[in-house]
């Protein structure tokens, strides 16, 4: 059974990525980034969909969406992975502590994702065709029983 006959509705047709839509998924990190680190309560929610957002556009079909994603991915983490174990030393009452903790994120994070989305946003995307599927388990006679 072919993939035409086993879903009507679908064409074995190549699909085309935009290259604005190449382009956004590229800075998605850095925008998802800039948005939870100006928003305190915010970067424990986007440290797990971050992983979401980094799990789908690593392996991109345009390597340069992975490498941004990467990039965005360590500046992220690495600042997460500092303030969160440091603040846990922070002595009694410590809300200046974590203030200063805080600001120091936004000034590693902010400049640096800005002129990440600054770069993604001048380089020259092009649309990408992607073959059809070809899924051999398709193709595959499906016993009745099943």
């Amino acid at each position: 059974m072919t993939s035409a006959e086993h879903n009507p509705g679908q064409s074995a047709e190549a699909r085309i990525l935009k290259a604005s839509s190449i382009r956004f998924a590229a800075i998605q990190m850095d925008i998802g980034n800039i948005v939870s680190i100006l928003l305190p309560p915010l970067p424990l929610l986007w440290f797990g969909a971050s992983i979401l957002v980094y799990a789908l556009h690593r392996h991109h079909p345009d390597p340069r969406v992975g490498d941004y994603t990467r990039w965005a991915g360590y500046r992220f983490y690495a600042v997460m992975g500092l303030i969160i174990p440091v603040g846990t030393f922070f002595p009694g009452d410590a809300r200046m502590a974590w203030l200063i903790a805080w600001l120091v994120g936004i000034l590693i994070i902010v400049p640096w994702s800005a002129w990440s989305i600054w770069r993604a946003w001048h380089e020259d995307w092009h649309d990408i065709v992607l073959p059809p599927e070809d899924d051999a388990a398709e193709e595959e006679e499906i016993p009745e029983h099943v």
